[in-house]
């Protein structure tokens, strides 16, 4: 499945500056995967040493929230809107 996937200003030197990417694949950690591929080093940035989610980068696919669904194994159809969101902290 095609995929479009937002990426934060942040990640941007991982897609030489396009704030959004094309991807494919039918789960989250495909289309991860497919972004890896794609733009060496942007899946270190999102995945931690044992390849989960990073506690502090938000990934949706359309609305909702990846962490309250099947994780990495979130389906992803096709055109689906994924965004790649770095948690914010702040006083």
């Amino acid at each position: 499945m095609s995929v479009n996937v937002r990426i934060p200003t942040i990640l941007r030197t991982y897609t030489g500056g396009q704030a959004e990417v094309p991807a494919e694949g039918s789960t989250l950690a495909e289309v991860i995967e497919s972004l890896e591929k794609n733009h060496p080093g942007i899946a270190a940035r999102v995945l931690d040493d044992q390849g989960k989610l990073r506690r502090f980068v938000n990934v949706y696919v359309n609305d909702d929230d990846v962490r309250f669904e099947q994780g990495l194994d979130t389906a992803t159809p096709q055109g689906a809107g994924v965004s790649i969101i770095p948690a914010v902290a702040g006083g």
